[in-house]
């Protein structure tokens, strides 16, 4: 598990663990953005391939580095390259409510790793905060400075970097909004992903997987989401950005 999953190290390090692990552990690899990093991890022997450069909430990857591929589209590469080797694909970060697990799912992924969505609830680490009459706990990315002085420096290749004054940071330190149980959570997200199935009348998620993609503009964003009204009482499953 890397920043970047394309990269001598990753590889060998894959293929090392292969030569030495059980027949029954399996070696998930990332993280990656594109078919050919895929594929590479895929020929040194990776059983599962983890997605994601930049798309989580708290990362900045895209902004102070410059790089990444918007996630849905890292998605379909990756997993149109995955599927010819039969290699599960893993969509890490970006996942804000169940329509976005809904549409990973269809895009291509098999399951979804997810930060951001569950950070706010009682499982999470952080601590409980209070802020103009509303409850948040505390969360931080593992590319923030606060992660990287305390040991995950080495995921952004900075290790041995005894200074926070020189570390480059791709990822901030903030709160969100306290959520509760964590079964809470998870039964929204599987409500909704249920009804994405429902409306593309999918059996299976391998029919999930058949669904059809339309591109939208601002406008049609802006359509889908709550308009023309002041919430009054917010549901468990829809949080609107400010």
């Amino acid at each position: 598990d890397t920043a970047h999953g394309h990269s001598k190290g990753v590889l060998d390090t894959v293929t090392k663990i292969r030569s030495i692990r059980s027949n029954n552990m399996q070696v998930i690899a990332g993280n990656v953005a594109t078919a050919e990093a895929a594929r590479a991890l895929i020929e040194h022997g990776a059983d599962a391939i983890k997605v994601g450069i930049g798309p989580g909430s708290i990362c900045t990857t895209r902004i102070v580095a410059g790089v990444g591929v918007p996630q849905l589209t890292a998605i379909m590469n990756v997993a149109e390259e995955c599927a010819r080797s039969g290699v599960p694909v893993i969509a890490d970060g970006g996942i804000r409510y169940s329509g976005d697990l809904a549409k990973a799912i269809a895009a291509g992924a098999d399951v979804a790793m997810l930060g951001s969505a569950f950070a706010g609830t009682d499982e999470a680490p952080g601590e409980v905060v209070f802020y103009q009459g509303r409850s948040y706990k505390t969360y931080r990315g593992m590319g923030s400075v606060g992660a990287m002085m305390r040991g995950s420096a080495d995921r952004y290749f900075q290790a041995g970097t005894s200074s926070s004054q020189k570390l480059v940071p791709e990822g901030v330190e903030g709160r969100v909004p306290y959520k509760g149980p964590m079964a809470n959570v998870l039964h929204q997200m599987v409500g909704g992903l249920r009804a994405a199935m429902g409306y593309t009348g999918s059996k299976t998620i391998a029919d999930m997987k058949k669904a059809e993609f339309n591109k939208i503009t601002g406008a049609g964003i802006k359509e889908s989401h709550v308009h023309d009204v002041t919430i009054t009482k917010e549901p468990p499953n829809y949080q609107r950005e400010s």
